[in-house]
């Protein structure tokens, strides 16, 4: 005899992902542009001040942009990708925690 209830499976679906080819690393980042992206998570507008900070001591002669990623830290900026891609030879994408 069915009391007209039902159970729900607390799995739920998770979104179909693109998996993206990492970028190739570049043999030395001196006079080079590294980008440091803040992703809006948790703490890491810490971390990449401390990146930043660490960079000017040992190796003030890679250029370094700091940047906070637009919106929440699971969308992407494009907007931010497409200047990293353009005026960029690097970029550390941090999160906090």
């Amino acid at each position: 005899m069915s009391t007209g209830q039902s159970a729900l499976s607390p799995i739920g679906f998770p979104p179909e992902i693109n998996h993206l080819a990492m970028a190739p690393r570049l043999d030395e980042i001196e006079g080079k542009t590294v980008y440091l992206v803040d992703c809006r998570f948790d703490d890491g507008d810490k971390l990449i001040a401390q990146m930043e900070d660490w960079f000017s001591k040992n190796m003030p002669e890679v250029h370094t942009k700091v940047r906070r990623k637009s919106g929440v830290y699971t969308k992407r900026d494009t907007e931010l990708y497409e200047e990293i891609k353009e005026k960029g030879d690097a970029a550390i994408v941090g999160v906090g925690h």
